[in-house]
């Protein structure tokens, strides 16, 4: 048998070139990772700065030209009323305390209501959408999931709970250009997230899913499946 002379062997030189690039791009991606285990680590003492959402609409109003003024106060959690907390959980994450990271029976839930053509659920946790935030901005991509899946049970192995909550209150996008529980309060209802009241609580929870697009005062409805939702949950 012979060798078809227009098909020519790959050679040693491209062989070892492949390995080698393949090399550096998994060492590159082990960098990577361990420089978010070290943000990660550093985030529960240190209030972050900045995160990949915050950066990408920067970066997004500077592409169009359009004006953009960030509000960003970063507030200890017992500054934010426990119906805020409360609304939040109730409304993104309702079994935040039970599970560790990963809620696999609202991912479920979420999956076959898209099989089915309904509504489509998100079945993100608190923590996931926390290191999404982070580090990953509102893209999507398989490789983006993977790392985010990588790194959520480091966020609740060395931040906890209290401080997960915390740093998600605070970071999240309310508004445009509006990033975190105080800013929140401040730019909907004039007051201080200490001081908001139950009804509006739920109101500012509403609009999570669709910060750009929604408004607490548009959200009556939503408002009053987030209170129910709360007395369910004994809150």
């Amino acid at each position: 048998m012979t060798e078809n002379p227009d098909t020519p062997p790959e050679t040693p030189h491209r062989k070892g070139s492949l390995r080698f690039f393949f090399r550096w791009v998994l060492i590159g991606a082990a960098l990577l990772w361990s420089l978010g285990v070290l943000i990660l680590l550093a985030a529960r003492w240190i209030d972050p700065p900045t995160t990949a959402v915050h950066m990408e609409r920067r970066l997004q109003a500077w592409i169009h030209r359009t004006p953009y003024h960030e509000r960003y106060e970063f507030v200890p959690l017992r500054q934010i009323s426990l119906d805020f907390q409360h609304a939040v959980i109730a409304a993104e994450d309702a079994r935040f305390y039970q599970h560790h990271g990963f809620d696999w029976q609202a991912m479920q839930i979420a999956a076959e209501d898209d099989m089915e053509g309904g509504r489509i659920r998100g079945g993100s946790t608190l923590t996931q959408q926390l290191v999404k935030n982070l580090f990953f901005g509102t893209g999507r991509s398989i490789i983006r999931k993977g790392a985010e899946f990588t790194l959520v049970p480091v966020a609740e192995l060395v931040l906890g709970k209290r401080r997960i909550l915390e740093l998600y209150l605070n970071v999240v996008e309310w508004g445009p250009g509006v990033y975190g529980a105080e800013s929140a309060c401040r730019y909907y209802y004039r007051m201080s997230a200490r001081s908001i009241d139950r009804e509006q609580a739920a109101q500012l929870a509403a609009i999570l899913p669709l910060p750009l697009k929604r408004r607490p005062d548009h959200m009556n409805h939503y408002s009053e499946l987030i209170l129910e939702r709360m007395r369910q949950l004994g809150w």
